[in-house]
């Protein structure tokens, strides 16, 4: 495995055969019973039965191990996939997923969201941190066990660098967070919010880049998630994941959902050289949730334009009538 840099788009991409524990058959390897890893990163709560569970990916596409070894092949840039690549596995239950939990259940799989990134923003290697969940096969999901994934890596990814860049230039004109200001006239037009907790809200973007695309973010600034702001109220987060997730279900099985935070600040070179400035008031934490539901997306088809056959205001109005139960 190595990651090679495209010179025209600036993205890297990891390229060589990663081998994936579903082609293999046998028994689950995140039911309690079955998990042969002993290398335990983490444990929620630390004592008694855990709930959480952290382990390091079986077949990890990062290693962490070693330096990146940058180095040029001709005009390209290529160096070695270090970095981390973790499972959180959300419960010891192989048939409860992510939105059946209860709200204590959602908010300390969220906990572990943040140390984990707290703990992997430590090591000044890695440039940016990163949780996601594949849920469904249509996403890429890798075992039916409810679980989330974390990577940190010694690049930051291509649609983070886009939204920091875009967030800078606002605030560098405005003086406000361009996140701030998005979310302020969600509230005020209500047409794309379908849901709020407390101080957190779940909407669809104006520019949704497939049907039922869904945001969550909190209306107090924060660029860092791994580091709460005084006065916030994670279990309203938890509380409204999990509504927005059992409504999207009644959509569809399959999603993909990242959560979205500032950099490694302990990082000063490359291509973040000029981006902590302002990043403390320019950029804004946010979970996008991005459901699978056209078998046949029209996506991408005209260099990388995307296509969502659903108004984002209809699909919130889907979305605020569905009972999300509890």
């Amino acid at each position: 495995m190595e990651l090679r840099k495209d010179p025209i788009t600036r993205s890297w991409v990891v390229v060589g055969q990663a081998e994936r524990d579903q082609d293999r058959p046998g028994p689950c390897p995140l039911c309690p019973e079955n998990s042969a890893h002993s290398n335990l990163l983490l444990a929620l709560p630390p004592q008694g039965q855990s709930q959480v569970r952290v382990y390091p990916h079986f077949r990890p596409l990062y290693h962490i191990e070693g330096e990146p070894g940058r180095s040029a092949d001709g005009i390209f840039d290529r160096m070695d996939a270090i970095g981390a690549h973790e499972i959180i596995i959300e419960t010891p239950s192989h048939s409860r997923t992510l939105s059946q939990l209860t709200d204590e259940e959602i908010e300390r799989v969220l906990e572990a969201y943040a140390l984990r990134i707290a703990d992997l923003k430590r090591d000044a290697r890695f440039k940016y941190v990163a949780v996601f969940r594949n849920k469904g096969p249509q996403a890429g999901e890798e075992w039916p066990h409810p679980h989330s994934q974390v990577s940190a890596t010694t690049f930051v990814p291509r649609r983070i660098l886009y939204e920091l860049r875009a967030a800078r230039e606002w605030y560098r004109e405005r003086e406000r967070c361009v996140f701030c200001d998005i979310l302020r006239q969600e509230i005020r037009q209500k047409a794309r919010i379908v849901d709020n907790v407390g101080d957190y809200y779940a909407f669809c973007p104006y520019a949704s880049r497939v049907p039922y695309e869904t945001w969550l973010i909190p209306r107090a600034h924060n660029h860092q998630f791994e580091a709460p702001s005084p006065g916030e109220n994670r279990r309203h987060l938890a509380a409204l994941l999990g509504r927005t997730l059992r409504r999207l279900l009644q959509v569809t099985r399959s999603y993909h959902m990242v959560l979205h935070t500032a950099p490694n600040n302990l990082q000063t070179k490359g291509e973040l050289s000029d981006y902590w400035a302002t990043i403390a008031g320019d950029y804004h934490w946010h979970f996008e949730i991005l459901p699978i539901v056209e078998t046949r997306s029209k996506s991408y088809s005209i260099k990388e334009v995307y296509f969502n056959g659903t108004l984002p205001e209809r699909a919130a109005e889907h979305l605020r009538q569905i009972d999300p139960g509890t």
